[in-house]
């Protein structure tokens, strides 16, 4: 019988695991809780109907259709038995494996304050940014209807929570939206006058940055009229209202994106866990005392030469890929080989022709940076068909400042 290849997640990591798996002598079953793989870094394009949920996904059944070895099942794992090496899922059934994989990945964190979440949601999955177009659309919808101008300006006052890339993109965006977008489309205010206020609390925005391109960032999102702070810790988050320290902001529209919080899954292997839930992996992503066993991407807390590994898509896609390698290298009966994560470069953009970029050692800003944003996520895309969706939605934003995907679904 052939080894059993068990990868829980089809994300980046998952999916690029089971394709490095395709011509393997192995029976390959991922299993995900979904049934698309989805484009992370473009989900806030789909928060502020840039783009459409499709444009950023694709079934992993299709993507993996001409895998003969690879079985693809819709299921969520709650729980992994070590010792008897299977899965259990939430119907009670259960997965044997004689290799492992685990890419859940994470969800943001509200660093003890889970009921935050109700209120400001975060931007993980294709659910989250449905429901943060759905706020922000019916913002200016509860702005026309408001009744005085304090109400009115509570209406069009948006915080974003979190200085890191997402945080940065999503607040960049949203005043191009409000100045080009909207003016013209409602009677009683002017769409124009919203206000952006993105928090971070630590010294500087994008902080995984170098210092001269964060700088540059923050002058590009002063430049778009969202007000920067620095240093600011939110207090509270409550029904139409935001504290930062004893500072209270009246704003209907809180959009989260501080902080990861790694899959719960990874409680299974009864290790150590850092403040994040992530899993301490070995050299080669194998966990300590189970060889058979591999953690990869946002789960896992991965070096490179005693450098901590980023969480972003490049990393989860290349652990995804060392780890099937490990596993055949196990399965050959050679030693296997440590993981080394190559930065390709790092790149946020802030709006049109505004973006910072570090690829291969240079720092990009401006025009450069913003073209090199474009070309990289048009290229790590899954499926022409999404290639092209996309370049097609991004050139009708760009030359009309329209948006195609404006749908409130539910109020």
């Amino acid at each position: 019988m052939k080894p059993r290849v068990l990868i829980i997640g089809g994300g980046f990591g998952g999916l690029y695991a089971a394709r490095a798996l395709h011509h393997a002598p192995v029976d390959v079953t991922l299993v995900d809780r979904t049934n698309h793989h989805l484009f992370q870094p473009l989900l806030y394009q789909v928060a502020t109907a840039t783009l459409a949920p499709t444009d950023i996904t694709a079934p992993i059944r299709h993507l993996l259709r001409h895998q003969s070895n690879t079985t693809v099942l819709m299921a969520e794992v709650t729980s992994i038995e070590l010792e008897r090496r299977v899965a259990r899922l939430s119907d009670g059934s259960e997965l044997p494996y004689d290799y492992l994989i685990v890419a859940t990945g994470a969800r943001h964190s509200y660093f003890g304050h889970p009921e935050w979440e109700a209120k400001a949601p975060g931007l993980k999955s294709i659910e989250d940014a449905i429901e943060i177009r759905r706020r922000f659309l019916l913002a200016f919808e509860k702005a026309e209807l408001a009744q005085d101008a304090d109400e009115c300006a509570a209406c069009l006052t948006f915080v974003v929570v979190g200085g890191g890339p997402t945080g940065v993109e999503l607040a960049g965006m949203l005043p191009t939206i409000t100045r080009f977008a909207l003016p013209g489309d409602f009677r009683r205010f002017d769409p124009a006058k919203a206000r952006v206020i993105l928090v971070e609390g630590g010294p500087r925005v994008l902080p995984t940055f170098p210092e001269d391109l964060s700088a540059h960032a923050e002058r590009d999102l002063v430049d778009l009229g969202v007000e920067v702070r620095t240093r600011a810790i939110v207090t509270a988050v409550g029904d139409g209202f935001v504290d930062i320290g004893d500072e209270r902001i009246e704003a209907r529209t809180v959009f989260w994106a501080a902080g990861n919080a790694a899959s719960p899954i990874g409680k299974s292997f009864g290790l150590p866990l850092d403040r994040s839930g992530r899993v301490q992996v070995d050299a080669d992503l194998g966990v300590p005392g189970r060889p058979e066993v591999f953690v990869i991407g946002d789960l896992a807390v991965m070096t490179t030469d005693g450098k901590p590994v980023p969480g972003v898509a490049p990393a989860a896609m290349q652990s995804g890929r060392a780890a099937a390698r490990n596993i055949l290298r196990s399965i050959r009966g050679e030693p296997r080989r440590p993981f080394h994560y190559r930065n390709k470069g790092d790149v946020a953009t802030i709006g049109r022709y505004k973006a910072v970029a570090v690829i291969a050692g240079l720092h990009l800003s401006g025009n450069v940076a913003w073209w090199s944003w474009l070309f990289i996520h048009i290229m790590y895309l899954a499926g022409f068909r999404n290639r092209l969706s996309v370049l097609l939605e991004w050139g009708y934003a760009f030359f009309t400042y329209q948006r195609g995907a404006r749908l409130i679904t539910r109020r």
